[in-house]
């Protein structure tokens, strides 16, 4: 005979209900349970029946993740954080890409129906929540990861973009560099929106008079590198290029030091996000460091959360951004004691 989740109970001394809450990941069990629970099933050989377990709880143990691209380190770091919890927990993640689609998102969000319990979903589009709301079947719990709050009545965690480029150009602003040039990204992104935002905001701040110098990007390496070809030609180079993300920045640096610019002696470059490739690159970048991993894992748990809510002690987190860190690198100004990290000013 095979093993029920009722010998699993007899045997851990608990209920069937203690049992089903320790296997599927959920808070409100003690961890000295918790552990006893799992050596037993282990002990036994316990499988749940996932079909019928669906069929009796309407749970299908699986989160969706629908993400506009899933190429570059951001995306992986992303993931990455995302796939933490998802292990944790005992869940299974179905993740779909769009390809910055606003149709292909609808079409993505729509095939989740039925297969997912929730949804984790990055709209990167300054109209993206209306795009979530329009898509999501009734009742489907969500949680947007950096998109816009505009008329959606959903969770969301985010990073403080604003505030973020903002103290990024105080802080070129305070080594010296007064014409600092910014690598935007698409038009309709809601966090090369923000950045430009907080660019502005920035140089109002710190350096008053001085006119903005803005380049359009796409985020990507290949607009970063025509961003520098762009500014090598211009009859007055700038002091500083702040991207707005650190792949153009790469792709800046690239064309900088194949042109024999030196950074950041000539030129300085700064990006943010801090992917991976960031402190490794030479010169290193200074850049706004993003705990992406995090925002994965925090979109994560605030969605299983609303899926099944525990006593709600980690709800302010969702709304409360993720404040960057300043990583001081070579890029902007040569240093001798590894990265400086200086907290972002959060917007008020």
């Amino acid at each position: 005979m095979s093993v029920t989740i009722k010998d699993v109970a007899r045997e851990a001394n608990v209920s069937v209900a203690t049992v089903s809450r320790a296997l599927n990941g959920h808070e409100n069990v003690a961890e000295a349970v918790r552990k006893r629970v799992m050596a037993v099933a282990t002990q036994l050989r316990y499988s749940p029946h996932h079909a019928a377990r669906s069929l009796s709880s309407r749970r299908t143990h699986t989160i969706g993740v629908v993400l506009p691209d899933l190429h570059g380190e951001f995306f992986s770091e992303l993931m990455r954080g995302i796939d933490q919890v998802a292990r944790e927990r005992g869940l299974h993640l179905l993740v779909s890409s769009y390809h910055g689609d606003p149709a292909g998102q609808g079409a993505a969000l729509r095939a989740m129906r039925g297969r997912v319990d929730g949804l984790l979903v990055m709209s990167p589009f300054v109209d993206g929540a209306g795009v979530v709301r329009d898509n999501l079947s009734p009742g489907m719990p969500a949680v947007l990861m950096n998109s816009s709050l505009a008329g959606a009545d959903l969770p969301a965690v985010s990073v403080d973009n604003h505030g973020g480029a903002r103290e990024m150009v105080r802080h070129l602003a305070g080594v010296g560099h007064r014409r600092i040039a910014f690598i935007a990204g698409p038009a309709d992104n809601f966090d090369a929106a923000e950045r430009l935002r907080g660019y502005r905001d920035g140089l109002v701040a710190s350096l008053p008079g001085a006119q903005p110098w803005v380049l359009q990007g796409d985020f990507d390496e290949a607009s970063g590198h025509r961003a520098g070809l762009e500014l090598l030609a211009a009859d007055e180079r700038p002091d500083a290029v702040f991207a707005a993300n650190d792949m153009m920045a790469l792709g800046c640096l690239f064309a900088l030091n194949h042109a024999g610019v030196r950074v950041p002696q000539d030129i300085a470059i700064a990006g943010f996000d801090d992917i991976p490739l960031a402190r490794y690159v030479h010169p290193s970048l200074t850049t706004m460091g993003v705990d992406i991993g995090e925002l994965g894992g925090r979109a994560l748990r605030t969605l299983l959360d609303t899926i099944a809510p525990d006593d709600g002690s980690g709800a302010g987190d969702a709304m409360a951004p993720l404040i960057p860190q300043l990583m001081v690198r070579d890029s902007s100004i040569a240093t001798t004691g590894g990265n400086r990290r200086v907290p972002a000013t959060p917007d008020a």
